[in-house]
């Protein structure tokens, strides 16, 4: 079923969406506006990085690394803090990712989200290809009991494009990312 979700979810490259409004394009300065986050400072051992590249036409941050759950662990991300909140009427997200098959979620942190293992996550297919993924806001699940059902769009704070939960290598990059 979650198969079928994700289906629903994936849009093809040329279907961009007319009330598409960006957050990031990874243009100047976006490298000021990212930064890695790894399970080493919750006494894990998954080791990463997260690097701007770029290809003819499109800038990207590619997030790579191994993934371990031993000693607790088993995440590495790459986030932005959002400079203003989304407008309340928005739906949800749109990504331009690619990666190595492997499942990759995006998290999302709103005023809520105050303790540093709280967060509201869906997962997102990668392949090998440049693809347009559409998350809306009902697609993401509170990681604990404590948080409301569904985010808010007003109240995000931060977005992050992780891999986590299990042992795997990890190798995805984000090339664009709105909210429609």
């Amino acid at each position: 079923m979650w198969r079928a979700m994700l289906a629903m979810l994936v849009l093809t490259a040329g279907a961009a969406m007319a009330d598409e409004r960006l957050i990031e394009d990874f243009g100047p300065g976006a490298g000021n506006r990212w930064e890695y986050l790894g399970d080493p400072v919750m006494g894990g051992v998954s080791t990463g990085q997260a690097e701007l590249r770029s290809e003819p036409g499109t800038g990207f941050i590619r997030l790579t690394g191994s993934v371990s759950t031993a000693n607790n662990g088993g995440f590495i991300q790459t986030r932005i803090a959002l400079p203003e909140p989304l407008p309340e009427g928005a739906q949800g997200l749109i990504l331009q990712l690619r990666g190595n098959g492997e499942r990759y979620f995006v998290h999302l942190r709103t005023r809520a989200t105050r303790l540093p293992w709280q967060y509201y996550q869906a997962e997102v297919p990668s392949g090998p290809e440049w693809q347009e993924v559409r998350v809306p806001f009902s697609a993401f699940v509170p990681s604990g009991q404590l948080l409301p059902g569904m985010p808010r769009p007003g109240t995000v704070r931060s977005i992050g494009l992780v891999a986590f939960g299990r042992d795997h290598a990890a190798d995805v990059s984000l090339a664009r990312l709105s909210w429609y």
